[in-house]
């Protein structure tokens, strides 16, 4: 191997050490408030990461929740490509003067694979890749805050209601098996707290547009299970069946 080449494998090794292979997916935010209430959404990020989220109550406190998100970047340079799912159950109440700001409590299991590969050409144009092959457990516990308080905002002549909430998630993740160029590698687990603050627009009374942003920190310092992606997207979401209220409180 020549001092380039050399160069180059330093150079992407030192790139994968600091890259996380865990990929956040977006919390999952329902807001329910009704016995029978139904939610559905899907996010999408700009680097392409889809999340795509499900809610139901059960009764007028339990809901259960499934989770899912995907993403396939391919790059001249880097590919990522990860896959997730979730199911959980919790808690959800409704308080305050008007009855209409939420608290939401969830904890729940999930699944997942990541894979990265940096590609580097040589002299000769040829292609040598570094791949990293994870798949992974996950165990999460979140605490959601919203209101259904409604503020409008006024665009093109026309006023479209204003919710607000912030969910946060805390994520132990751990390795099943972990492999480099196809060699075992040491496995590793870390525990990222996730914070996260949404906005929704409300379009009708069941369609709401969301953007949501938010942080990821990992408790633990590791070379490949890092805090290294954040949450930023945009999303559709319809809840159906729930309690809708206007701004003294009364059911409508």
């Amino acid at each position: 191997m020549n001092l380039r080449l050399l160069t180059a494998a330093v150079f992407i090794s030192s790139l994968s050490a600091c890259s996380s292979l865990y990929m956040p997916n977006v919390p999952n935010t329902p807001m329910l408030s009704a016995p029978g209430e139904l939610h559905a959404s899907a996010h999408i990020s700009l680097r392409g990461n889809a999340s795509f989220n499900t809610a139901y109550a059960v009764s007028n406190h339990l809901g259960v929740i499934a989770n899912g998100s995907m993403m396939n970047n391919q790059r001249d340079r880097k590919d990522f490509k990860h896959n997730l799912i979730e199911a959980g159950a919790g808690y959800f109440s409704t308080f305050g003067p008007a009855n209409n700001r939420i608290l939401e409590i969830y904890g729940g299991l999930g699944r997942g694979s990541s894979e990265r590969i940096y590609k580097e050409r040589d002299m000769q144009g040829a292609l040598t890749y570094d791949r990293f092959e994870t798949s992974f457990n996950k165990l999460f516990f979140q605490v959601n805050y919203s209101s259904k308080r409604k503020r409008d905002l006024r665009i093109f002549g026309g006023n479209f209601p204003l919710n607000y909430g912030t969910a946060l998630r805390a994520s132990h993740v751990s390795m099943r098996e972990f492999t480099r160029n196809d060699v075992a590698q040491d496995l590793e687990e870390n525990i990222f707290l996730e914070p996260v603050f949404f906005t929704r627009m409300s379009v009708s009374n069941s369609v709401q547009i969301q953007y949501t942003s938010g942080s990821n920190f990992g408790l633990f310092n590791r070379k490949f299970l890092t805090a290294g992606n954040s949450v930023f997207t945009i999303g559709l979401v319809i809840n159906v069946g729930g309690r809708n209220l206007n701004s003294t409180g009364s059911p409508r």
